[in-house]
């Protein structure tokens, strides 16, 4: 069984901007991680986050494409088997981290 999957609007921008490959293999990924969303201390696919740069992202996770270099990171809302997509983007420097932990307050996640 799949966890339905919901994106920030911001999300949903961050995903149109990536290139067409890049977006069909991201996709493609986040799908492959609806199937067992959980963190990888429970032998789901989402590897746990905690506080990055000074930013707190605790009880969130992330999907790491390591040929790509692009990071999502997520939080699953279990009573409703939902994956809450946050952001979409390169690694560079830590700061999907950083947009992550801002996004995360904006939306109160």
């Amino acid at each position: 069984m799949s966890w339905e999957i919901d994106f920030l609007e911001d999300a949903v921008d961050d995903l149109r901007h990536l290139d067409g490959a890049v977006r069909v293999q991201v996709i493609k990924g986040i799908k492959r991680v609806s199937k067992n969303p959980l963190p990888t201390t429970e032998n789901g696919y989402g590897k746990p986050l905690g506080s990055q740069d000074g930013g707190n992202l605790t009880n969130l996770l992330k999907i790491r494409f390591r040929n790509l270099d692009i990071r999502v990171v997520y939080k699953i809302e279990r009573r409703d088997s939902v994956i809450r997509i946050i952001i979409i983007s390169a690694r560079a420097n830590n700061q999907v981290y950083k947009d992550a932990a801002k996004r995360r307050g904006k939306c109160n996640l």
